[in-house]
């Protein structure tokens, strides 16, 4: 799906970033996301967020954990 209609960034794209390790501010300069009309930022720092290798653990982590530990 387009995300960044002004620049053509997929979420594809968003997503493999963050896996990537890259910062937003990154993901701006190479590709321009949320540089142009601004309205897929908030959409484009969604996707980034939950894409990060730190957020895929905490994913992962609540998952794997017993029911009574889930709060």
């Amino acid at each position: 799906m387009i995300v960044c209609v002004c620049h053509r960034v997929s979420d594809k794209t968003i997503a493999r970033c963050a896996q990537q390790g890259a910062g937003f501010d990154d993901l701006q300069l190479e590709h321009g996301v949320a540089t142009q009309c601004g309205k897929c930022e908030n959409s484009a720092r969604q996707i980034w967020a939950e894409c990060q290798p730190s957020q895929r653990m905490v994913h992962l982590i609540q998952a794997t954990a017993p029911d009574h530990a889930r709060g």
